[in-house]
Parts: structure tokens; sequence; C-alpha cells
């Protein structure tokens, strides 16, 4: 059996009148992520973590911007397909750790649904997943308000 380890990162800027989606959660907001997909920034970051662990192509090879199947897409569906992939590889996550850096909105109120949300296409406990939400604290892109950043680690381990 080996252990592995992956890191994620996603950024999407904000525009009005999109829905806003983060761990597959529909975020009351005027404004959302601009993305070929629901621009879920968290979704992206974990799936990049995870198939960073796996040795995978990141999620822009795997799922490409230029691809019509991807257009609008929830990410969650994209999730679905990745977990396949881990299934594949005889692999299972063990623990996903996440930061979502924002100014707004805030999303402690929305962490559990998150939670909730991806521990069930993941095929985790939630007590082994982790979201966190901070701000940039006024600084650069985010701090202003114009995007969303996230960070996510996931460990895995492959038969």
């Amino acid at each position: 059996m080996k252990i592995k380890i992956g890191i994620g990162y996603d950024i999407h800027r904000f525009e009005e009148n999109r829905k806003l989606y983060l761990g597959g959660v529909e975020i009351p907001f005027y404004k959302g992520l601009i993305g070929h997909s629901d621009g879920d920034v968290l979704i992206h970051a974990i799936i990049d973590a995870i198939l960073g662990a796996l040795g995978e192509k990141d999620i822009g090879q795997l799922f490409p911007d230029t691809d019509p199947e991807y257009k609008g897409i929830s990410s969650l569906k994209l999730l679905e397909k990745v977990i396949k992939i881990v299934k594949d590889k005889k692999a299972k996550i063990l623990n996903i750790d996440s930061v979502i850096i924002t100014e707004e909105p805030k999303l402690s109120p929305y962490i559990n649904s998150m939670k909730r949300t991806l521990s069930h296409v993941l095929e985790l406990e939630e007590s082994s997943m982790g979201i966190k939400a901070k701000t940039n604290e006024g600084l650069g892109e985010i701090g202003e308000g114009k995007a969303i950043a996230t960070y996510a680690i996931a460990l895995i381990k492959i038969e």
C-alpha cells in the first residue's frame, strides 16, 4: 500500500448575473464565478489535489475548456468522473483539506452543506473533510472582491 498526497489550487473572477457555486452548493450572492463549467473553485482545487496525488494530468487537461461537453457542466459531475479514476486505480481518498479565500460572501453558514455534499460524492466521512473560509485582508484581486481562490490537499492510499 502507498500513501500519496496532492495539492490543488484554483482562482476565478467574479461576474454579475451568474450563480455562485462552492463545494457543489449554490450560495446566494449577486455575482458568481466566470468559468467554462459552473466555476466552482473549491471542487476544481479538490480535483487537482486528487489528480496530483494519483500522478494524473490536471483538471485543465482532463476537462479542457475547449471541449463543448464541459460548457456549463456542474463541477460535481467532473468530480464524479475523477472518483471513477480513483476507483480504477484501486485508490481510496483518506482526507481532503481546503481553504477558500474570499472577502465576500461570508461562507461559514454554508460550510456544513459543502462538507455534506462533497463527502457524499468523495465517499468520505464528513469528519475527514476540512473546509475553511478566510479573507485576503483587503489585499490584491481577492481582497478587492474581484475573485475567489481555493487551495486543497488530498491524502490517498493506493492498494
